[in-house]
This record gives structure tokens, sequence and C-alpha cells, in this order.
């Protein structure tokens, strides 16, 4: 996964020199998209580089602890729903100008009590955006890892969508102490479109509400040879968005800027992938 701040081609480009082929493609909430949109459409067909998913975070977000993540991301928080809301519609919209077939994001904790005003209000904008991702082609990829997968499951069928399906992140389950993501792959396995490839470790025990702590892929508690030989059990052959950010070239924002050893990181991770994906 890579982040379209500036200079799509060279950012393309640095992508491809890992040996990638295709990725997940993400837009912070500042990125003008009116003016962007039209650079990475050109750029992906000049490079042949395919896009299957594209992804949108939001200004005001922060994942400096699961309270804060509870309060600041995704539709959860009532002040910002609105523009959260119009935002999704752009980044649909500028996915559809690339011809990606899928868009995704965190849409924050669900709660789990069906009849609380934050459930049905996110339900209600689910569907909204669903609709309007159909209207174009697109399903609606939900990540992972904010809230048990049977909450998820429930949580997807109360909003009724044939386009609503998940992005499963397994490490996600384990950052935020939700579950044990293979056994959770079981019940939500119907809706899986897509796949992060991502790694992580618990969060503390002694630390309530902390966050675990994301590792290079394979070095993590997700175990990615069981995921993978999980993913295989339920007949998933579509690709693996590697996502362990880092700066691939300078003129992305320092916002996304994580270390140049994590691009080490992802090479292995394109090794480990390709050994158990055979």
């Amino acid at each position: 996964m890579f982040w379209g701040e500036k200079a799509p081609l060279n950012t393309i480009r640095a992508v491809k020199n890992l040996g990638l082929k295709c990725g997940h493609l993400g837009f912070a909430g500042h990125v003008n998209l009116k003016e962007n949109a039209q650079a990475w459409k050109d750029a992906l067909e000049q490079e042949q580089f395919v896009v299957t998913t594209i992804w949108a975070s939001y200004d005001g977000e922060s994942y400096a602890d699961a309270p804060t993540v509870q309060r600041t991301v995704g539709f959860i928080p009532p002040a910002t729903r609105e523009a959260r809301e119009a935002r999704t519609r752009e980044v649909i919209g500028a996915g559809a100008l690339m011809g990606i077939g899928s868009f995704g994001c965190h849409i924050g904790f669900v709660p789990e009590d069906t009849s609380s005003p934050d459930f049905l209000a996110v339900r209600d904008i689910v569907r909204r955006i669903c609709d309007y991702a159909g209207e174009r082609g697109m399903t609606f990829a939900l990540e992972t890892g904010q809230e048990p997968a049977d909450v998820l499951k429930h949580f997807i069928q109360e909003v009724g969508r044939d386009n609503l399906k998940i992005n499963f992140d397994p490490a996600n389950m384990i950052l935020y102490g939700t579950a044990d993501p293979i056994e959770a792959l079981d019940i939500v396995a119907p809706w899986v479109v897509s796949v992060h490839a991502k790694d992580g470790n618990w969060p503390s025990r002694d630390q309530p509400g902390t966050l675990g702590t994301e590792m290079p892929l394979g070095q993590g508690a997700v175990g990615m040879e069981r995921f993978v030989n999980k993913l295989k059990e339920i007949g998933y052959q579509g690709p693996m968005a590697i996502e362990r950010e880092v700066a691939l070239d300078q003129d992305m924002d320092d916002r996304h800027k994580e270390g140049l050893s994590h691009l080490d990181d992802i090479k292995q991770a394109i090794a480990l992938l390709e050994r158990l994906r055979g």
C-alpha cells in the first residue's frame, strides 16, 4: 500500500522497482483530488500499474491509542460525519476516474448495540456510500480490526448492500486486541475481497488502552504461514497488499516517512509471501 501525495510517476516507479505489479493507493484528507486525480490516472496508465483498491484517511484521525481511535477515526465522531462522507465521495469519484474497482477505509469502532445512535448513523452513512460506489461500479471494502468479527458480520448484514465487502487486515485484530485473526477469517470469509499483509504484536496487558506494535511481516503474532494457508482454505486467490508504510521518494509527505529501513522489510515481505503462496 502506498499514499498519493505528490509526484505520481516517481511514486509508482518506486513501487514497481520493488517488483510489485499492483497495490492499494491511499489519499490523506488534505490531498486535493480535483488537482491530482487526473495526474494519478495518467501515471497509472503510463506505467501499466494496477491499483485494486483506493483508500481514504480523514483529517483529524489519530491512532495514538485505543480510546483516541474510538473518538477520532472513521464515521463515529458526529462532528465530522458530514465532511467525511463528502470526502469519501470525492475519493470514490477519483477511483472511478482511475478505473479502480474498490474503495476502502476505516469506518471506526462499530458499536455492538444496534439501537445506539452511533450504530444507526454509521449504518446509514455506509448505506449511502455503498449506493454511491455501486453507481460507479465499485465495492466498499471495510477495514477490519476495530471490532470482533461477529460484530462486523452483523453490521454488514444490517447495512444490507451487496457491494459492501471486507478488506481483511490480520494485524489490526491483534494490534487492537480484538481476536485471533485466523479464527475471525472463518466468520467473515464470504465478504473478503481484498487483504492486507501486515503483522504485529498484541497490546500490553499491563497498559490498558494501548495498541499493539506493528512488526515486519513474519515477525509478529499473526502467524503468516497459518494466515496464508487459511486464505487458501477459504478460496481467496487475490493479491495480498503489503502494508508497511515507508517513504518511496523524497516528495512524499513527511507524515508517511517511517524510515528507509522499512524498504528492506517490504523486500523481505515480498520474498516471504512468494514462498508461502507458492
